[in-house]
This record gives C-alpha cells, sequence and structure tokens, in this order.
C-alpha cells in the first residue's frame, strides 16, 4: 500500500509568482486552510518543498 501525504494551505496565494499559482492548483488546493491527501511520490514531494 502506498504512502499517503495530506496537504494543506496555509496562505492566500494572493502575491504570489504565477508558478506558485499554478502549482496550487495542480495540487487540487485553492484556498487557505483546504486540505488534500496525496500518494507519496518524489513528484508531489518536489511541488511542496
Amino acid at each position: 500500500m502506498a504512502k499517503k501525504l495530506k496537504i494543506t494551505q496555509t496562505k492566500s496565494i494572493i502575491d504570489r509568482l504565477e508558478d506558485q499559482k499554478r502549482t496550487i492548483k495542480a495540487l487540487g488546493l485553492g484556498r487557505p486552510q483546504y486540505s488534500v491527501v496525496h500518494n507519496d511520490t518524489p513528484q508531489i514531494r518536489g511541488m511542496i518543498r
């Protein structure tokens, strides 16, 4: 069974760079305090480092 990561957005994406905004959207987030669960893969780890 694959390990899972729970990712929570803590701050707004206002005043962030465009590539950071696209990464947040790709993770399935969009508003502060939203959480999503993803498989623990190197690609996801790279997005949240």
